[in-house]
């Protein structure tokens, strides 16, 4: 692996890099970690990489890297930047042969994902997108359950991300990570809802199945001088008539990263949270209420096959990311091997990254029109 981005001030560089070899599947040997050359030789020299495959940028080490030989070359890019790096660094990656894992979202805009998706398909290669919460063991099993119908229809949708670390203009002090995700020139069109709410759809996709079909947003800027909605909240329609509500906020106080979601049924309802990820609540009128655990009595193969930790033992964040990559690493070798991936083990790709970007510009929109609040949800 290669990273591009994440350097020693990054905070996810370090997450994909703990997640990524934590199966000893990938062994990260070369890097260009920031737009600045200094910063990129020191992140190498503290990762302990040789010095001569620490480089300034991303366009010299996508050349450099495939000018080595084919068994000293990096065999895929991780891209860790800010999200208006995303899609050039992608681009140039795959156009000179090398697979992608992309933190999300995807890209800055809807039309360079779906440029992106042209580039994937013409290129052949792999591309994974960092949908980290659909790692868990137990989002496996709640997908699963939805679709082995143990919930009957889908009838209702909840799903919350709050978060207090905007409470107040903390990109005015200097913090690094507050300063880019309220930057709309390096985040996109939008804050919170770009930052946290595209993982939320994602999961309450990932999870039922569903797709939406018009939304009905709303979104607010609390903090004065800020640039970026920091509070959303929107209605959905669901394309089997299922209703939803999705809420995200980085200014609710006291908030940590409190992401969940509640999935209610004809025949039963589940609750999670990302909290407490080793814990699913099953609920029903006549059944009650009944808790199943990560790696506790006849799980799905689906969970089965992302849980690392014995029973009781808690199954992280980390280590969502590295189900990816592990799954990732899976894919690259059955096509070294010509053999087809099993579909066993999924992780998100540029199809989940055109959806995300196109559901920001669809509540942005819905929230910026007062005459007509409900949107046909277009891509």
């Amino acid at each position: 692996m290669g990273m591009i981005g994440g350097s020693l001030e990054a905070f996810i560089g370090a997450v994909h890099r703990r997640g990524s070899q934590l199966d000893g599947e990938i062994e990260l040997v070369c890097g260009a970690f920031s737009s600045s050359a200094e910063k990129s030789k020191a992140t190498g020299a503290a990762l302990y990489l040789e010095p001569s495959r620490v480089y300034g940028s991303y366009e010299e080490m996508i050349l450099k890297e495939k000018a080595l030989p084919e068994g000293e070359r990096m065999d895929f890019v991780s891209i860790v930047t800010p999200n208006h790096l995303h899609f050039p660094a992608a681009k140039m990656a795959l156009e000179n042969g090398f697979h992608v894992v992309c933190d999300k979202p995807a890209t800055l805009n809807l039309e360079e994902a779906k440029e992106l998706k042209k580039i994937i398909e013409a290129s052949g290669l792999i591309f994974a997108l960092t949908h980290n919460y659909t790692g868990y063991p137990m989002i496996k099993e709640a997908k699963h359950l939805v679709d082995s119908g143990e919930l009957g229809e889908i009838r209702k949708v909840i799903v919350e991300y709050p978060q207090g670390w905007l409470i107040d203009l903390v990109e005015a002090t200097g913090q690094k990570q507050a300063a880019w995700r309220t930057d709309p020139t390096r985040c996109g069109a939008a804050g919170a809802i770009g930052d946290i709410g595209t993982h939320a759809e994602n999961l309450a996709e990932y999870i039922t199945g569903l797709h939406i079909e018009e939304l009905c947003a709303d979104l607010t800027i609390f903090v004065d001088g800020r640039q970026l909605d920091d509070d959303g909240n929107i209605l959905i329609h669901y394309n089997n008539g299922a209703r939803g509500v999705l809420h995200c906020s980085q200014i609710c106080n006291g908030e940590e990263n409190d992401l969940n979601i509640r999935v209610y049924g004809s025949k039963a309802g589940i609750v999670w949270h990302q909290m407490d990820p080793n814990t699913l609540i099953i609920k029903s009128r006549n059944g009650g209420s009944r808790t199943i655990r990560t790696n506790v009595g006849s799980l799905s193969a689906q969970a089965q096959a992302h849980t690392r930790q014995p029973a009781g033992h808690p199954e992280g964040y980390v280590e969502t990311f590295a189900n990816i990559y592990r799954n990732f690493a899976f894919a690259l070798r059955a096509r070294w091997e010509g053999k087809e991936q099993d579909p066993l083990y999924d992780f998100p790709g540029i199809d989940e990254g055109i959806k995300g970007m196109a559901f920001i510009e669809n509540v942005v929109r819905s929230s910026r029109d007062n005459t007509n609040k409900w949107t046909k949800f277009e891509i």
